[in-house]
């Protein structure tokens, strides 16, 4: 699709887009919109006329309306945690931010529902659910900062995915403003309604193409009564994966994470991060981080004891440590959310977010790592993540001592290789991150012919006019 963008807004109309959320809450100022262009690996810097930070639904429909109305190219936003450029504007939009959203609007623990504005933040979504004694299961390492419609919009994934699904499974009902302005009012409770299509899906992992979120009513799920999480050390991706069936089997759906960490990574955090200290005494090649839960009080851990010694007993692990306390818990989990942070410092990675069918991650691993070797003798695969439901970071890091420029140079033909293999194994080159502009122009060759068009459908229905986010995903 042509980008209808501009690099500066005319002075009256762009005082009209100020008029709708008052000039405080209008940023024009270059060193003041900053932390709105710069995406958090620093991969996407962009540019805009001004930062619209609305704060009601009625502010949002307004500004739709009259960018709709001037051919107004509109980029939204919630947290900026995004990793694929889906949320920068890249040619001079203006930026839609949705964080003053952030009304909690009702919880109803009967109905096990939440309501949220798209600007609640991750975390205060988790904490008002834990305020009545309730979980909303969707943990990711950014809860800080991320939002819930940041997180609706990607269609996020993390770690607790194995057992209580991805942002798409949370979301009950949606409320989305439309390109013209009209508002979409879709927030009901009902686990049952059969009147018509369920529009919100739509909505979700369209990067803010079709719609912008704006409210969300999101299941909850009782808090679980006991939590345990071990640490182990194992000899292959095949072994995790062995493991894996092993807890599956004895748990019934209490795998609530399992996580898988090469060597190299581990290493890079225990060096590199202050907090962290390897758990184990000695080196693995292979580790797995496991989380256990139940409604029951009581006999969790020994079921993880008798998980780890029948892993012990088959050979699938050398070692491994349950955590004595929630602190010791924290500190497991911190080694594997700092894989991401302290990967600069062991030097550039080309980055992968991608999914195999979980049957097949032990195949994608043996099969990537000789690609990416093969193409770049010295270079040093770091795969990690979520194996539990196949969804993999396959990253791979420069050679000791080569030129970084050089070496992220090669990131389209690293891509290729990797992408080859993922697609033979009957996975998605996009995983959780999103397609956003770094995986755009990849799509035609990996979707399904048909599939595209349909997308390319509802993008000229929804939005003729191309405003919303355009060039982003398609």
């Amino acid at each position: 699709m042509n980008l209808q963008t501009k690099p500066t807004l005319p002075p009256d109309l762009l005082a009209r887009f100020v008029a709708i959320v008052g000039e405080k809450y209008a940023i024009t100022d270059p060193q003041a919109q900053e932390p709105y262009l710069v995406e958090m690996r620093d991969l996407y810097h962009g540019r805009t006329p001004v930062v619209l930070r609305p704060g009601s639904v009625r502010e949002v429909a307004e500004i739709l309306k009259l960018a709709n109305e001037t051919k107004t190219a509109i980029v939204p936003q919630g947290g900026n945690t995004g990793l694929v450029g889906g949320q920068i504007p890249h040619h001079g939009e203006v930026v839609l931010s949705l964080t003053r959203l952030d009304r909690i609007r009702e919880i109803d623990p009967v109905s096990n529902a939440i309501t949220c504005e798209a600007g609640v933040t991750l975390q205060k979504a988790r904490e008002a659910a834990a305020e009545v004694d309730r979980l909303y299961p969707l943990l990711l390492p950014s809860e800080g900062s991320c939002t819930i419609g940041g997180t609706l919009s990607t269609n996020a994934g993390g770690v607790t995915a194995l057992s209580y699904g991805i942002a798409r499974t949370q979301a009950v009902g949606l409320e989305v403003v439309l390109a013209d302005g009209r508002v979409l009012n879709n927030l009901n409770k009902l686990k049952k309604d059969n009147t018509g299509y369920d529009l919100k899906n739509l909505f979700i992992g369209a990067e803010g193409t079709l719609g912008i979120i704006t409210a969300a009513v999101l299941r909850l799920l009782p808090r679980p009564r006991s939590v345990e999480t071990a640490y182990a050390g194992v000899a292959s991706p095949q072994a995790a994966l062995e493991l894996l069936g092993i807890a599956t089997g004895r748990t019934a759906g209490g795998v609530t994470s399992f996580e898988l960490m090469a060597r190299m990574g581990v290493a890079a955090v225990v060096e590199h991060d202050k907090s962290s200290r390897d758990p184990l005494r000695e080196p693995h090649p292979w580790y797995v981080l496991i989380e256990l839960s139940s409604q029951a009080k009581t006999g969790l851990r020994e079921v993880l004891e008798e998980i780890l010694a029948e892993g012990l007993k088959r050979g699938l692990l050398a070692d491994a440590a349950i955590a004595e306390s929630l602190e010791q818990a924290k500190a497991f989990w911190r080694i594997r959310e700092m894989f991401g942070e302290v990967q600069r410092h062991v030097g550039a990675s080309i980055k992968h977010d991608i999914s195999v069918p979980v049957s097949a991650v032990p195949e994608f691993i043996a099969q990537a790592d000789a690609a990416v070797t093969k193409l770049i003798p010295g270079c040093r695969p770091l795969p990690f993540g979520h194996a539990g439901d196949g969804n993999i970071h396959y990253n791979v890091t420069q050679p000791v001592g080569a030129d970084k420029k050089e070496f992220l140079a090669r990131w389209i033909e690293v891509n290729a290789v990797v992408f080859d293999i993922v697609l033979k194994l009957g996975g998605s080159i996009s995983a959780e991150h999103g397609v956003g502009v770094m995986k755009r122009d990849l799509l035609p060759n990996v979707k399904d012919k048909v599939a595209l068009e349909l997308m390319r459908t509802l993008k000229r229905t929804l939005d003729p006019n191309n405003i919303l986010n355009p060039g982003k995903v398609l």
